[in-house]
């Protein structure tokens, strides 16, 4: 799980349980609506959200971000959502390289200034930061009898990044509207500028003397570009039942195909010899595609006798990819209604998230004098990247939610995550034995919501 998955913001419950399930489908390609099932004419107001969320992960990345969405509903059950989303990150990230028994020293990835790891710590390149603005609008109506559709757009801006995209949905209801089939579509054209250009597979990281009078032109050759895109395409198709009273499924497959510049400009790999001592540091190179695909599975129950009238929530995700990578997904969640508090009903929802993935194809946390010399051709791909590597990761967190005496919604969500990175096979030099190679990623997720007419 990276910063992004804990990026969710909960929809006000005016929402109809089926319709919102079914439509979740878009959702997870970004189509997703809200679908009130009031009386039209009662619903002609404006209903915002709002949240901020608190992300710091220890000695690492920190963010914090601010969602305010805006949902609209027309007198012929037409629904306008707008959403705002501005987040800020800093801290220090992982550059790739692994740990050494030594201080290392690294060039920052605009060529200007460098930094040191200290010995027997991962090394991070500390010049993280970044700010993001990020615009979401859906327009969601109904065709015809049982038929919704739901087209949308998108656009988000970085410092070095730029994303357009446009989704849509298609919802049928048939079976006493008991039972939902849509499909949606996502495509995505994305512009990366990174800071310092678009570093040479497997090329040398220039280290030395920024001073000297060929610095520049030095660091310019191990760079091939200013920038470079990719393009996302992606297409589900999901289906809903609802079982009874009490129970609803919901049952997704999704396809995603992936193109362009995917490497990470910011990545390095270190190139060791036999004893595990790093002789050089080297760019990443990634594969130009990546196809993916996904099957998806949730269930709501509703207990209305015992559990103090709770509902539950589970899901399951399986993922994989020409990577090689996948991964499996448990994630559960149960709305406890507590007595009245501040006027209004209040509830606790207790959060539970379990992860786990392999490592891509391609993936080596370190490399080898020899095999960089015979394996820096077009069609040798390599990273060092822990969040392409095999790991596990739990998520436990907790939430508390209350209506105000005017009706509106206020919540508070508190969670802790740790992500445990794996030795997938690799040979550990005898340097590196008593050094920690995959190190524990922990993370305290803060999220304060606000509802409001």
């Amino acid at each position: 799980m990276s910063y992004s998955d804990t990026k969710q913001h909960n929809q006000h419950k005016k929402t109809n349980l089926k319709t919102a399930l079914s439509m979740a489908a878009g959702a997870l390609l970004g189509t997703g609506a809200i679908v009130h099932e009031a009386k039209a004419e009662i619903l002609t107001d404006w209903q915002f959200d709002s949240a901020f969320l608190y992300y710091s992960e220890a000695e690492r990345v920190t963010a914090a971000e601010i969602i305010v969405s805006a949902n609209k509903t027309f007198a012929n059950d037409e629904v306008l959502n707008v959403k705002l989303t501005i987040d800020s990150l800093t801290g220090a990230s992982a550059n790739g390289a692994v740990v050494q028994a030594q201080a290392q020293t690294f060039t920052r990835p605009s060529g200007e200034g460098q930094y040191v790891s200290q010995a027997g710590n991962t090394p991070l390149d500390d010049t993280f930061k970044d700010t993001r603005v990020q615009l979401n609008a859906q327009w969601t109506q109904p065709l015809a009898e049982n038929y919704t559709a739901s087209i949308g757009g998108h656009l988000s801006k970085e410092f070095d990044y730029l994303s357009l995209g446009i989704n849509g949905n298609l919802a049928l209801d048939f079976y006493k509207k008991n039972s939902t089939i849509s499909l949606g579509f996502s495509h995505f054209q994305d512009r990366y500028t990174p800071i310092g250009g678009i570093p040479k597979p497997y090329a040398s990281m220039l280290i030395g003397d920024s001073n000297s009078p060929s610095w520049h032109e030095d660091f310019a050759a191990t760079r091939i570009a200013s920038g470079d895109n990719k393009i996302t395409s992606d297409v589900l198709v999901g289906f809903t039942q609802v079982i009874n009273r009490r129970m609803i499924t919901q049952f997704n497959y999704s396809y995603s195909m992936v193109r362009g510049y995917l490497t990470d400009p910011f990545k390095i790999v270190s190139v060791l010899n036999q004893a595990g001592t790093a002789q050089d540091y080297i760019y990443e190179h990634r594969p130009d595609e990546r196809k993916k695909q996904s099957v998806f599975a949730q269930t709501k129950y509703h207990f209305d006798q015992g559990l103090l009238n709770s509902v539950l929530d589970f899901s399951y995700r399986y993922m994989w990819d020409d990577w090689q990578i996948n991964s499996h997904t448990l994630d559960s969640t149960l709305h406890m209604p507590l007595a009245s508090r501040f006027g209004k009903a209040s509830y606790l929802q207790p959060h539970i998230r379990y992860y786990q993935q392999s490592a891509a194809g391609f993936y080596r946390p370190y490399t080898f004098v020899e095999q960089v010399s015979n394996g820096s051709s077009e069609e040798n791909f390599i990273s060092a990247d822990y969040r392409i590597g095999a790991m596990t990761a739990v998520t436990l967190g907790l939430k508390y939610g209350f209506s105000l005496n005017n009706g509106n919604d206020f919540s508070v969500r508190l969670e802790y995550y740790r992500q445990m990175p794996s030795n997938a096979g690799f040979d550990q030099p005898s340097e590196l034995a008593n050094l920690t190679v995959y190190p524990v990623v922990q993370a305290v997720i803060f999220q304060l919501s606000y509802s409001f007419l």
